[in-house]
């Protein structure tokens, strides 16, 4: 099975590297490592130049202005050739070698149209160390009423599910994940299977939880994506959501 990782970048050659070399040292080597460039000038398309010397169509990338993180990966999808795709963002790396086998694995074995697992957030400066978890579990409908969802850098589905259920909706900004995992799982209902381990490990201060304007920007967007499908949003949706990963946290504080 041959899985498609893209990697939406501006001015992050180091993550870059960070995340490829997590790539190289996976024993599922059947990859593509898809780099959508805003036009960074920090070197990064030296760096890109290189790869495709030294590892062909293997790394595949563009480097030129795009209209933000969603329209960028949209562009991944669109060059993507593997039977899976997923999305890591510079920096973000595999918690060890078996992680893209577990993952192609449990699509092989199942036949699901997507897998999704655990994930490990890290700072800067203490990449091995876990700040916090996200801990998963196995889709059932009618879960996203409690403000769950599926680890997105965790979450592989099949190529023809972009092709039939569409991509990222860029009006819906920094909640576009939480729109297309809500469209795949809820609203077409497509098969997955949760793997009950850690996947990923991402750099925490995404985009979504960097101020509480984002926060509440965020929030907003997921109202939006519940009415888009005709679903109403949950009494208490925003506690629902936030609460787990206050505990998740407290749970992680505690444990260090």
């Amino acid at each position: 099975m041959k899985i498609s990782i893209v990697t939406a970048a501006l001015n992050n050659r180091g993550g870059i590297v960070e995340t490829l070399d997590s790539l190289l040292m996976q024993v599922h080597q059947d990859w593509e490592y898809i780099i959508i460039d805003g036009a960074s000038t920090d070197g990064t398309v030296d760096f890109l130049r290189s790869c495709s010397t030294r590892f062909g169509d293997k790394v595949k990338w563009i480097s030129e202005p795009d209209g933000g993180i969603y329209h960028a990966m949209n562009k991944g999808i669109a060059l993507a050739s593997g039977d899976a795709v997923g999305f890591l963002g510079g920096g973000d790396t595999f918690v060890d070698e078996l992680s893209l086998k577990n993952i192609a694995d449990a699509m092989e074995r199942t036949g699901a149209d997507a897998v999704y697992g655990d994930l490990m957030y890290v700072s800067h400066g203490h990449k091995d160390k876990a700040c916090r978890y996200w801990r998963g579990s196995q889709y059932e409908p009618g879960i996203f009423n409690s403000g769950w969802q599926p680890a997105h850098p965790t979450f592989f589905a099949r190529r023809s599910c972009f092709d039939r259920y569409g991509v990222f909706d860029t009006d819906l900004e920094i909640s576009a994940d939480f729109d297309l995992m809500f469209r795949f799982l809820e609203k077409f209902r497509i098969s997955s299977r949760y793997i009950p381990c850690t996947l990923v490990r991402m750099l925490s201060g995404g985009e979504s939880n960097s101020s509480l304007r984002k926060i509440c920007l965020a929030h907003r967007n997921i109202y939006r994506s519940f009415r888009k499908y005709g679903y109403n949003v949950p009494p208490l949706y925003s506690l629902r959501r936030t609460l787990p990963k206050i505990l998740n946290m407290l749970e992680t504080y505690i444990q260090s």
